[in-house]
C-alpha cells in the first residue's frame, strides 16, 4: 500500500532481460540497510518487490526489481533503460501521514499525454485515459500517475486533466513529460469499489 506521495528520484543503471521478464538496477537515495530484500517499492507507479541491494564503489546505493510479462505488458516498464528516472516510493507503514491517497501499486492501463500548458506558477496537463479506465476518473477526485498522487481537474469522456505545481515538477519526473508520452494510470480504488457495488444493486 502506497500513498501516491513521491519520496526519491531514482534513476535506472541497468535493465537485464531474464526468462521471468526484467531485472533492473536503480540508483536511490533510500539507504539500503533499511530495505528488507522482499519489501515492496512503487517504480514509476507499480509495485515492485526488491530482490537485491546494495552499495556501489563510491558507497552509492542502489536496489534491483524484477518486473514480469504481465507487467512489462501493461505498463511503461517495458520501455525502461538505463539513464531514465523514475518516481519511488516505499510502502507505507503503520502511522505514516497520509499526504495522497491509497494507492495499490496496480497499475490499471497506460494513459498519453495529450496537451501540455505551462504557466508561470504551474503547468496545465490533459490525458487520454483507456476507455475501461474513465469511467473511475471523477472530477475533483484522485488518480495515480508513474507513481504521483493527483486532484483530477477536468474530467469529460476519456480526457481528464491535472494541474502541477513547481515543486511537483522538481522533485519528480512531470518536470520532463511531454505531449504523446504514455503513463502509468492508477484509477482510486474506492471508484472502484462504488462501481463494484452500483453493479450489484442494479442486479438486485
Amino acid at each position: 500500500m502506497f500513498t501516491g506521495i513521491v519520496t526519491d528520484l531514482g534513476e535506472i543503471l541497468s535493465a537485464e532481460k531474464i526468462p521471468a521478464g526484467l531485472r533492473t538496477r536503480i540508483r536511490t537515495t533510500y539507504d539500503p540497510d533499511t530495505i528488507d530484500l522482499g519489501a515492496s517499492i512503487a517504480c514509476g507507479g507499480p509495485c515492485h518487490t526488491v530482490v537485491a541491494k546494495g552499495r556501489d564503489d563510491t558507497g552509492a546505493a542502489w536496489f534491483e526489481v524484477e518486473s514480469g510479462a504481465e507487467t512489462l505488458k501493461l505498463t511503461t516498464v517495458t520501455d525502461w533503460a538505463p539513464g531514465q528516472k523514475l518516481n519511488l516510493e516505499r510502502s507505507l507503514a503503520m502511522g505514516t501521514e497520509l499526504g495522497g491517497h491509497l494507492v495499490l501499486g496496480h497499475v490499471d492501463g497506460m494513459a498519453r499525454v495529450t496537451k501540455r500548458v505551462d504557466h508561470a506558477d504551474s503547468v496545465y496537463f490533459q490525458f487520454e485515459a483507456p476507455r475501461e479506465c474513465a469511467p473511475f476518473i471523477a472530477k475533483k477526485g484522485s488518480v495515480c500517475l508513474d507513481g504521483t498522487s493527483l486532484t483530477v481537474n477536468e474530467a469529460e469522456g476519456c480526457l481528464f486533466s491535472v494541474f502541477l505545481i513547481p515543486h511537483t515538477l522538481a522533485v519528480t519526473t512531470w518536470g520532463a513529460r511531454q505531449e504523446g508520452d504514455r503513463i502509468n494510470l492508477e484509477v482510486d480504488m474506492m471508484a472502484r469499489y462504488a462501481a463494484r457495488l452500483a453493479e450489484f444493486s442494479r442486479e438486485a
